[in-house]
């Protein structure tokens, strides 16, 4: 099916390559089609994007993907960081879920209008599709999250 493909960038050579999920849970090890290395699946865990890597992990991205807007300083960024942290393990190879530091990103934050946090914006198609503001329970971010699954 296609939904269970992901595209993982090859650490050695840079090819990109599509790998299906099912095989990877059922213990197969990707290796990268043009030279040969052992490719690394980054599933269940969340991305942390910066200024730098924005376009390379959200824009890019063939999965629709939740960016968690937060801060160190806020109290409720931390209170949705276990929230964040299971949705990634939940959703590995249907949602790629990033974290971005306003503070230390003021670029991307200030592009997308984040104006207070936390700000969960989800891309589809690197376009941002929807927008959660404020701390949010699981179920109400799982439902944002399924419309664009």
């Amino acid at each position: 099916m296609a939904n269970d493909l992901v595209i993982v960038k090859c650490p050695n050579c840079g090819a990109k390559n599509r790998i299906r999920t099912t095989k990877v849970q059922e213990g197969y090890a990707p290796r990268c089609g043009k030279c040969n290395t052992l490719l690394k699946m980054e599933e269940g865990k969340t991305v942390i994007v910066t200024d730098a890597t924005f376009q390379l992990e959200v824009v890019q991205s063939p999965l629709p993907v939740l960016l968690d807007c937060w801060a160190a300083w806020c109290a409720p960024c931390r209170m949705l960081a276990p929230i964040i942290d299971q949705l990634a393990s939940e959703l590995a190879g249907r949602v790629k879920i990033a974290k971005l530091n306003v503070d230390e990103n003021q670029q991307t934050a200030t592009k997308f209008g984040v104006q207070s946090i936390p700000t969960m914006l989800i891309f589809k198609n690197g376009q941002v599709v929807d927008r959660l503001v404020g701390a949010q329970p699981k179920p109400a971010i799982m439902e944002r999250i399924n419309r664009y699954i």
